[in-house]
């Protein structure tokens, strides 16, 4: 079953009197479970169809179906609940809150939503012990390493248990080793049924994925092994 359904996407930003066409003609169907590496040089539309898919940004024309719902006909608000509980993201600068431990950043999402106080500490404490992170539970960011701080934010993302994430250069900012457990970690998950988007415009990295979509100039040039 598709997860995710584009059809005819057009995103589209002006800068002074020109107008650039970050994605054009796009069309582009996601199954659940799958793993897709979206890749390509700077500036060929990758990370602005990140930013779709995350409900961060709208597009100018086109549809976009998640779950089988037409989530660009959405009120803001309806579409951050969306994103909140179907969507978890995994950026290369980790995006935590530098003022919160470990634990409160996993339980960031949880508490939006209004889960109970009792369920969330259940919850964290699960996750940052799946993790590796129970005696880091009450360290700020800057108190952890790089590779420490990747595995709150990926216990972050799946915290809510969405339905797919999305992952912005993961190991960007990590050394070889520790990219390759939280890429272990990613698609430990993936194994588990969770859909896994990876942007990236390392090969290396792309490889792993069972699917390779290549961007260039806002348009799909290429989709290898897709299902």
């Amino acid at each position: 079953m598709a997860l995710i359904e584009l059809s005819a996407i057009e995103r589209v930003f002006t800068l002074g009197d020109s107008e650039v066409h970050a994605l054009h003609a796009l069309d582009l169907a996601i199954d659940a479970g799958e793993y897709v590496a979206i890749m390509g040089p700077s500036g060929s539309g990758k990370s602005t169809l990140l930013n779709l898919l995350g409900l961060l940004d709208h597009p100018n024309a086109g549809t976009y179906r998640l779950e089988g719902r037409d989530v660009t006909t959405l009120s803001a608000e309806e579409q951050a609940r969306v994103r909140r509980e179907r969507i978890g993201f995994v950026f290369q600068s980790f995006h935590l809150v530098p003022r919160l431990t470990a634990a409160e950043n996993v339980a960031l999402p949880m508490m939006l939503a209004g889960i109970a106080p009792a369920e969330r500490g259940e919850r964290v404490a699960k996750a940052l012990a799946d993790y590796g992170l129970t005696d880091r539970a009450g360290h700020r960011p800057d108190q952890l390493s790089g590779g420490q701080r990747q595995r709150v934010a990926i216990a972050r993302a799946t915290i809510m248990r969405p339905a797919m994430i999305l992952a912005d250069e993961p190991t960007g900012n990590l050394d070889r080793a520790t990219g390759e457990d939280v890429m272990e970690l990613l698609e430990g998950l993936n194994a588990s049924g969770v859909t896994l988007i990876v942007v990236t415009h390392d090969p290396v990295l792309g490889q792993r994925a069972r699917r390779r979509v290549m961007m260039e100039d806002g348009s799909k040039v290429e989709d290898t092994g897709a299902r």
